[in-house]
């Protein structure tokens, strides 16, 4: 059996979420701070499997043509979603790890629209006639670097080149920056077409806000949230970062209360992976500011603690929602997936991603486009989509990744589901794994039976750890803090 047939054809059988039920109780996670101090370490995100390190550049731009082309062969009725990545930023946030370009220069966005744009039609033409669009989602840098001008012309250009599904089946969303947006654009943007807007704030605590060289007035935001509201965006989500500079128990208490009374439909919260040997920006933040590692750990518990006293559901890794929102909602019926922009409620598209760096994943395939603007531009001059680097997943790859899926999403796996879809009995190909895992149910993070392999409410924090057991090409990664901590 052909490896796309594993990954693409043929979905593993679904099995109901046994935990919680459709319309049980919300349980809550059960925070064990010496368990996560003992076992938090450097590890994948898992927004990809393998991961994004794993990407090879003998996979290249015919090799996309050929997954796509293998798509159309064999008919597929998947739907497509869509990402589109602005590198632009008009300044510097020093904590930001994200491939992006600052400048102030607008000639240099006007340029690469126009490039875009051919990698739209390009992607366009390969995929005409095929499925329609029922997710959409611009990332940055700054996606509102765009002028309303210059986003408006895109999204057209985009609806000319796809098919995309109604308001009010599509998930169609956008980053923004409330120190970019007036009242005014945040209708405008919802005119344009999106229905889910997604809102940096890290922290309100003025201090902070100077350590990252973002400052951002808490009215700026509530003002960006109100309009969302009064313009009919269907969500609304709030980013927050604990362990930044000059955070205390404090000033992330002050945070919460102030997000709590935004009232938004989904929060994250993302833990500070301070890496100044990686990124460039981020040596701009003196050693002397970061709090220390117990403080890090309480400002989780503080955060998991008001979220879900203030309502939220805890979806995994850091998102919460509320108990009505789609991402909740999905994961309640098994239906909710992870890919490069999170967690997400389109567990079947196949991902089309446009711009520079963004990656894709179609059939059984990963691609990368290229990292800088002028490869990118050099590319699309020679009439080739920028592709740099790739992986085509083996039956083995398509099958981890189906688990690591389960996990990081339901935290559970029906084993009769993965043996009816795979060619294995479970207990002799993962011999070795399941050997590691019975340590972790030791220490009450899983439990294992002959059906099923959960992840207990204690275990939920470190699902990265979970999922990494599966992950066979960890051994083989070079050492070193190349991933951030698993809490």
């Amino acid at each position: 059996m052909l490896v796309e047939e594993f990954s693409a054809a043929t979905p593993v059988p679904s099995s109901a979420p046994r935990t919680p039920a459709a319309g049980a109780p919300f349980h809550a996670v059960e925070f064990d701070a010496d368990l996560l101090n003992r076992l938090g370490k450097s590890g994948p995100r898992y927004t990809s499997y393998p991961t994004a390190d794993r990407f090879t550049p003998a996979f290249g731009y015919r090799d996309y043509l050929h997954a796509v082309a293998g798509v159309r062969t064999r008919g597929s009725k998947r739907p497509l979603s869509l990402y589109l990545h602005i590198p632009f930023c008009d300044t510097v946030c020093y904590y930001c790890a994200c491939n992006k370009i600052v400048t102030k220069r607008r000639d240099k966005a006007a340029i690469y629209l126009s490039y875009l744009k051919r990698e739209i039609e390009m992607q366009g033409m390969l995929f005409a006639g095929m499925n329609e669009v029922e997710q959409l989602h611009f990332g940055g840098g700054t996606p509102t670097y765009l002028s309303d001008d210059q986003m408006g012309e895109l999204m057209t250009h985009i609806r000319r080149n796809f098919r995309f599904a109604p308001d009010e089946i599509g998930e169609y969303s956008i980053e923004v920056d409330p120190r970019t947006v007036s009242v005014e654009r945040v209708h405008s943007l919802r005119r344009q077409g999106f229905n889910r807007i997604s809102l940096g704030v890290q922290d309100f605590d003025a201090d902070v806000q100077k350590a990252v060289n973002r400052v951002q007035p808490e009215h700026e935001t509530r003002a960006v949230i109100d309009a969302a509201r009064a313009a009919g965006f269907r969500s609304v989500s709030i980013d927050l970062i604990y362990g930044l500079p000059k955070q205390t128990m404090d000033t992330m208490a002050a945070t919460l209360d102030k997000v709590v009374a935004a009232d938004p439909d989904r929060i994250s919260v993302y833990h500070y992976a301070h890496m100044p040997h990686l990124f460039k920006p981020q040596r701009r933040i003196p050693g002397a500011d970061m709090p220390d590692s117990d403080i890090k750990l309480r400002m989780l518990q503080l955060c998991i603690e008001r979220l879900g006293a203030a309502g939220y559901v805890y979806i995994g890794m850091d998102h919460f929602a509320k108990p009505d929102d789609d991402l909740a909602v999905a994961q309640r019926q098994g239906r909710l997936h992870r890919n490069f922009q999170g967690y997400s409620t389109h567990a079947d598209a196949d991902l089309v991603a446009c711009g520079v760096s963004s990656i894709g994943s179609v059939g059984a395939t990963y691609s990368q486009n290229v990292k800088t603007l002028e490869e990118y531009y050099d590319m699309i001059d020679q009439n080739e989509l920028p592709v740099q680097r790739g992986l085509r997943l083996t039956m083995d790859d398509a099958l981890r990744r189906t688990i690591i899926q389960k996990l990081m999403c339901q935290f559970e796996l029906s084993i009769p589901a993965i043996e009816q879809a795979y060619p294995i009995v479970f207990d002799k190909y993962f011999a070795a794994e399941l050997a590691q895992l019975r340590t972790m149910q030791a220490d009450g993070l899983v439990r294992i039976d002959h059906d099923w392999l959960s992840v207990s409410m204690k275990g939920r924090l470190l699902i990265r750890n979970v999922c990494m057991v599966f992950d066979r090409y960890l051994a083989a990664r070079a050492e070193g803090p190349r991933h951030s901590q698993t809490i």
